[in-house]
C-alpha cells in the first residue's frame, strides 16, 4: 500500500508541475494589455487547463497556482514531491503559509528545509504541519507569519447538495443576526395551528421559504377544512426556484424524480406536493422549435435551451443554468436563434468565447443535438454534451440541421468592449502581501521577543 500511495503522490504531483510548467511558459508570451482584461491572461489558461482536464476553472486556477509556486518559488520542495514522498496536503500548507515572503534568500531557505523535513510530516494534522511551517517561517522573516484572520472577516453561509432530494446549509453568522433569525423561524413556526402534524423542528425547517419570501405566517399542513390558519397570507414576494420534471412526475402517473438545478434530482412525491402552489411552464418539445427573427430568445425557446444544458458547456464548467448567458454559436445575424445554434455558457466562458475564440483562437462547432465540440489553437479538441439530455433523453432530440457560416472576423475594434480590471492579478497579489506584512511588522513591533 505505501508504494501504490507513493505512486499516486507521484503522478499527481507530474500533473501539477505539468500544469505549472504551462502556466509559466504562457504567461511569459503575454502582453501587460491583456493583463487588465477581465478574462485576463490567466483566465485564458485555466480555461485551457480547464477544458484539457475537465475540471472547472476555479479548480484549474488552483492547480495553476500551485503548480506556479513550486516551480518559481519552492523548487526543491517540488522536487520531492515528485519523488512521491511528500503529500499534496503537506505541500498546499508549505504553499500557503509562506506566500507572504518575498526575499528571495529567504525563501531558497526555507525551501530547502522545507525539501529535507516535509517527507517526515504525511502522517501529521493540518495543524501540526501549519505549526511547523510557520516555525521556519518566523525564524528567517516574522513579518512573513500569516495570522489567523479577525473571525468576523470570516463569516459565511453555504448550500450545498444533500442527499435523497435534501440541502445541507451551514456558516458562520454574528451573533445578533444569528439571534434574529432563530427568533424569526420560531415566530413562524408557530403561526400554524397545534393540529399541524410536523414536529417544532421541523416547521422551523420548512419556514425556511415563506422566511425567504418575506411572509410573515407559514401554510399550515393539518388539512382540516376548519383551520384557523387556513387564511395564512401567501409571501408577497415569492422566491423562484426551477424544478424540472416530466409530466407524468407532475400528474402522479410516474415515480421518475424531477431535477432541482444545482442540487441534483429530488423524488416524484417532492415534486407534486411542490405543484400544488406552483406556477407550471412547459418545455418545447424538439420538433416544434423553429428559429426566431430576434437575437434574444423567445421566452419558451431559452427555456428549452436551460433545460437542454443544465450548465455552461465549456469543458469542465459545472455553473448552473441561472447563472448561464444563452450564446450564439455563430455570431448573429450571421448565425440564427436556433436550439441548434444557441447553447449556455457562463459569464467568463461567454466572455472568453467572444474575444478568444474565432479563425485565429478557439473554434467551436455545434451539432442538432446540442453537442459542441471545440478545437484549441494548438489543434486539440474537447467534446461536451447537453448535460440535461442525460437526464432527460427527449431533450437530446436533434433541433434541426443547421447551414450554419463561418465565424466572421472579429473588427478591429473588439478588443475596446472588453470589460477591464482595475489592476491586474500581480498588482493585487503585491498589494496583499504588502498590506498583510505591513500588520505583521506592527503587530510585531508591538510585541516583540521575548512574547
Amino acid at each position: 500500500m505505501g508504494t501504490a500511495q507513493q505512486e499516486e503522490r507521484a503522478a499527481f504531483a507530474r500533473q501539477l508541475m505539468a500544469v505549472g510548467e504551462f502556466t509559466v511558459r504562457r504567461i511569459e508570451q503575454q502582453t501587460d494589455e491583456h493583463n487588465f482584461w477581465c478574462v485576463d491572461g490567466w483566465e485564458v489558461i485555466a480555461a485551457e487547463i480547464g477544458a484539457e482536464l475537465g475540471i472547472s476553472r476555479k479548480r484549474a486556477s488552483s492547480q495553476m497556482g500551485y503548480g506556479q509556486s513550486l516551480i518559481e518559488r519552492l523548487p526543491k520542495l517540488g522536487d520531492v514531491f515528485l519523488a512521491g514522498l511528500v503529500g499534496f496536503r503537506v505541500i498546499a500548507a508549505a504553499i500557503f503559509r509562506t506566500d507572504l515572503i518575498t526575499d528571495a534568500e529567504v525563501l531558497a531557505k526555507i525551501d530547502e528545509q522545507l525539501a529535507r523535513k516535509a517527507p517526515s510530516w504525511n502522517k501529521l494534522s493540518r495543524e501540526r504541519v501549519t505549526e511547523l511551517v510557520d516555525w521556519m517561517v518566523i525564524e528567517f522573516d516574522p513579518e512573513a507569519v500569516r495570522v489567523a484572520k479577525q473571525r468576523e472577516l470570516d463569516r459565511h453561509i453555504e448550500v450545498r447538495p444533500g442527499q435523497n432530494g435534501m440541502a445541507e446549509i451551514w456558516g458562520e453568522v454574528r451573533g445578533p443576526d444569528a439571534a434574529a433569525f432563530d427568533a424569526k423561524l420560531n415566530e413562524l413556526a408557530a403561526t400554524v395551528c397545534p393540529q399541524d402534524p410536523r414536529t417544532t423542528t421541523q416547521r422551523r425547517t420548512d419556514a425556511l421559504t415563506p422566511l425567504a419570501a418575506g411572509a410573515a405566517t407559514m401554510p399550515c399542513t393539518c388539512g382540516s377544512p376548519d383551520c384557523p390558519a387556513a387564511t395564512n397570507d401567501a409571501p408577497a414576494n415569492p422566491v423562484v426556484i426551477n424544478v424540472i420534471a416530466e409530466a407524468a412526475t407532475i400528474d402522479g402517473r410516474s415515480d421518475t424524480p424531477g431535477y432541482l438545478p444545482g442540487y441534483g434530482a429530488i423524488p416524484a412525491a417532492t415534486v407534486q406536493e411542490m405543484t400544488k402552489h406552483a406556477s407550471l411552464r412547459p418545455v418545447p418539445v424538439p420538433k416544434d422549435l423553429v428559429a426566431e427573427p430576434n437575437y434574444r430568445p423567445s421566452a419558451a425557446l431559452a427555456r428549452f435551451i436551460r433545460c437542454r444544458d443544465f450548465t455552461c458547456r465549456w469543458p469542465g464548467c459545472d455553473q448552473p443554468a441561472q447563472s448561464c448567458d444563452i450564446d450564439h454559436t455563430v455570431p448573429y445575424p450571421h448565425g440564427p436563434t436556433h436550439p441548434s445554434g444557441n447553447k449556455l455558457y457562463c459569464r467568463i466562458h461567454h466572455l472568453f468565447k467572444t474575444f478568444h475564440a474565432g479563425p485565429l483562437g478557439w473554434i467551436e462547432c455545434q451539432l442538432p443535438d446540442g453537442t459542441i465540440t471545440w478545437t484549441s489553437p494548438s489543434g486539440r479538441t474537447y467534446t461536451t454534451t447537453p448535460t440535461g439530455a442525460q437526464f432527460f433523453p427527449q431533450l437530446a432530440v436533434p433541433t434541426g440541421t443547421l447551414a450554419l457560416p463561418n465565424s466572421p472576423p472579429s473588427g478591429p475594434n473588439r478588443d475596446l468592449a472588453m470589460p477591464k480590471r482595475k489592476r491586474t492579478r500581480a498588482q493585487d497579489r503585491a498589494r496583499r502581501v504588502e498590506y498583510e506584512r505591513t500588520v505583521n511588522r506592527a503587530r510585531y513591533e508591538a510585541d516583540p521577543p521575548p512574547f
